[in-house]
């Protein structure tokens, strides 16, 4: 799970949560990808944000190709 916004603290980066639209809308902006593609992404690959960016990379330089 995310960020839970009733904790201080630091938030968790490492995961981006599918669940969470601020956090899909965020992750999809870094990664040059649609909120869609972005959701996709989570659901196949899981949390993990370094992975999701590797796949990221991999579905944009795709459709660049």
């Amino acid at each position: 799970m995310a960020d839970d916004k009733t904790k201080p603290g630091e938030p968790d980066r490492s995961r981006v949560s599918g669940s969470e639209d601020y956090e899909v809308h965020d992750f999809a902006e870094a990664a040059g990808i649609t909120n869609d593609q972005a959701r996709e992404l989570i659901r196949q690959h899981g949390p993990d944000r370094e992975k999701l960016m590797a796949a990221a990379a991999r579905l944009t330089d795709h459709a660049r190709a």
